[in-house]
């Protein structure tokens, strides 16, 4: 047997770490290093080729196997590096972990291309579903063939000449810009901390002032620090009564990814847009918000913008009452400067705290992270029999990040979920879920290994952490698709979990949220952190009283964005200067001026980092039209644990990935198709 070279025995130690070994191990994250990934990358990309390739050329007729199936079965290598890959790109990156995603994203977005516009591949694929109906196929392989057919075809493979090529070109491009919006966001958010001085550490709740040091001794400033990141600037905005430092970091937080012209993402944005309505040009479609929407529920932009500009029209109504009230009470508190969109979240604290005597820094004390982490796991117990053992001795990217062997009722193995809550400057922000190792059934099948990513503010060393409500909701909202990934029981991976369409993949996510409110929850794990006391039931009323307190404000903040990336896409040239065309969108819907958007176009990423909710940020509303009416019906049933609308709920939602569609799926869970009153009713506006 040849000898290896020393090139293929890096290779196969990295192979070695990458393995998951048992059902109870993760890869050696902590061996693999940029030059690994990139290495692994090329070979992984390579063999993929050389699979599909033989795919294509296979002399044998055409059938369900030898060409469906076997292109499942392709690509593992290639899945594996990427999905750690990413794993460590989102949660703790640096430099030169980015310099390789910089360099890989055009390389794989010009593989996918040179599968999804082979023609011989795709001779193949059409010629299978030209006779899937004489094929007998079950209904999940035949799901399968129809979602690979429609997918190529979306993705050019009918495209001939020099428009192939230039659809290859368009789709590097996007991945190469994508990649640079986000880690320009990232950028302004790794580099910006303002020092504040101890004088202006007043009236700060004691978390926060514990974060703001915390994150300057991670800096080496020597004193607290406000950063960008979520968990620190909106309690900052929230408390801090200095206006003058609220303005400061209120600008500096909307104005990232352009505050550094070496990492200005309005450029990007405009190029992006303007290769999206070239895209959807060659595909045959009228703009790129039609190409996008055509294979969702949703179906068009005319029936997104209706159900958007329905709740925008009750929502700014009731932003721009809130507007004037907040005015009166800073008015009355001897602020008579002009009421500005940084001050909305001090005055509504304070309004708020006057209404239903709620404090929110108080109340952080009942919502601990491990306690919060114990609900959601409970939750998913009492609905579908789940059990989370931690594994203490398992190993992730990082130290913060933990893991919990996942059995189902019977005590069968389910799958391994990781964690990794804690905010820092290597992490990208928001909240995620994501997989290392996705479920299917072929070949033995495997279980799925899922993980969820937050930005919570990291305690002081043997202190808890606390959340606030929003802040549970996020964990809640993201172990609702950790969930989807952990319990999906499909035989075909690019049917498995969450993948499925965007306007249908936030209902398992947003409809577990509503199990944070439930008595019987709270009563359990809403316990003070240093008496354990249970949340008093006066103050759990409160709470269900402001469930919709700033209904206005936040619907106003999501709406805004939502109808800027749905109308950036709509029209079938790209606006040559976006950042005029979001103003005059904003300007024509009659924007308050006391608000901003909730992400402005420059750091946008939902939009811009890649094509994922691009046209598509309407999807958590259009889901929420489900999550509201799904809820109802245990409610309905009069028990919020109901065992067999749990057990529909499990098996045509959480399980079922995505083996038949969406309206389908739903329409079986709930016996109709949803109520679209219901979220209004969900939001406390009048349907």
């Amino acid at each position: 047997m040849p000898q290896q070279s020393a090139l293929e025995q890096k290779l196969s130690q990295f192979d070695a770490r990458l393995a998951f070994g048992s059902e109870e191990t993760l890869p050696q994250f902590e061996a693999l290093t940029p030059a690994d990934f990139a290495a692994g990358f090329e070979r992984a990309i390579a063999l993929h080729a050389a699979e599909v390739e033989a795919i294509a050329a296979d002399p044998a007729e055409p059938d369900f196997d030898n060409t469906i199936l076997a292109m499942e079965r392709a690509g593992r290598p290639l899945g594996r590096v990427a999905s750690l890959f990413y794993a460590l790109a989102g949660a703790h990156t640096n430099d030169e972990l980015q310099s390789v995603e910089r360099e890989v994203s055009p390389k794989l977005s010009r593989h996918s291309s040179r599968i999804t516009l082979n023609a011989d591949l795709f001779a193949r694929i059409d010629a299978v579903f030209e006779k899937r109906v004489a094929l007998g196929l079950s209904g999940e392989a035949l799901r399968l063939l129809e979602r690979t057919h429609a997918g190529f075809v979306r993705s050019g493979a009918k495209l001939e000449g020099a428009a192939r090529e230039r659809l290859a070109d368009i789709n590097a491009r996007l991945a190469e810009l994508g990649t640079a919006f986000s880690q320009n966001v990232l950028h302004d958010e790794r580099s910006f901390a303002r020092p504040v001085d101890e004088a202006d550490l007043a009236g700060l709740p004691g978390f926060l002032v514990s974060s703001m040091r915390d994150a300057g001794e991670e800096r080496g400033t020597g004193g607290p620090v406000v950063t960008l990141s979520r968990s620190v600037i909106v309690p900052f905005l929230t408390f801090c009564p200095n206006a003058a430092l609220r303005e400061e970091l209120f600008s500096a937080w909307t104005r990232r990814g352009e505050m550094d012209p070496a990492h200005d993402n309005r450029p990007i944005i405009a190029e992006m847009l303007s290769l999206r309505a070239e895209k959807a040009r060659l595909l045959g479609f009228a703009s790129f918000a039609h190409y996008k929407l055509d294979d969702t529920m949703a179906k068009t932009p005319a029936h997104v913008e209706a159900l958007l500009t329905r709740v925008w029209d009750k929502a700014r109504e009731a932003a721009l009452q809130d507007a004037e009230t907040l005015r009166a009470l800073a008015a009355a508190s001897g602020d008579n400067a002009p009421f500005t969109a940084a001050d909305w979240r001090y005055w509504s604290e304070r309004r708020r705290h006057a209404e239903f005597a709620i404090d929110e820094s108080a109340l952080k004390s009942y919502f601990t992270l491990d306690r919060m982490i114990d609900a959601a796991f409970d939750v998913a117990n009492r609905l579908f029999g789940l059990r989370f053992e931690p594994l203490p001795g398992l190993t992730a990217w990082h130290p913060d990040a933990r893991a919990w062997r996942v059995l189902d009722a019977d005590g069968a193995p389910r799958g391994l979920f990781v964690g990794d809550y804690f905010a820092r400057s290597s992490k990208r922000s928001g909240a995620w879920m994501s997989a290392l190792r996705s479920q299917h059934g072929i070949d033995g099948g495997q279980l799925p290994v899922i993980y969820n990513v937050c930005n919570f503010a990291k305690p002081a060393r043997g202190e808890p952490a606390l959340l606030s409500v929003d802040d549970a909701r996020t964990l809640f909202h993201e172990f609702g698709h950790a969930l989807h990934g952990l319990l999906s029981d499909v035989t075909y991976p690019s049917l498995a979990g969450t993948a499925v369409s965007r306007d249908f993949v936030e209902l398992p996510s947003q409809l577990f949220e509503h199990w944070l409110d439930v008595p019987a929850i709270l009563e359990r794990h809403a316990l003070h952190a240093v008496t354990g006391e249970p949340l008093p039931e006066a103050e759990a009323e409160k709470l269900k009283a402001a469930r919709t307190y700033d209904a206005g404000f936040n619907t106003v903040e999501y709406t805004s964005s939502a109808l800027v990336d749905l109308l950036f896409h709509q029209e079938g040239e790209a606006p040559a200067d976006p950042m005029a065309r979001e103003r005059e969108i904003l300007d024509r819907l009659g924007m308050p001026a006391e608000m901003v958007m909730r992400h402005r176009s420059p750091h946008f990423a939902h939009v811009f980092s890649g094509d994922g909710y691009s046209a598509g940020y309407y999807s958590y509303m259009w889901s929420e039209v489900l999550d509201a009416d799904a809820f109802e019906a245990f409610e309905e049933a009069g028990d919020p644990f109901h065992p067999e609308t749990a057990k529909r709920l499990r098996d045509f939602v959480y399980s079922a990935g995505n083996s038949r569609d969406p309206a389908e799926l739903y329409e079986r869970f709930r016996g109709r198709q949803p109520d679209p009153d219901a979220m209004m009713r969900k939001r406390g506006f009048a349907a």
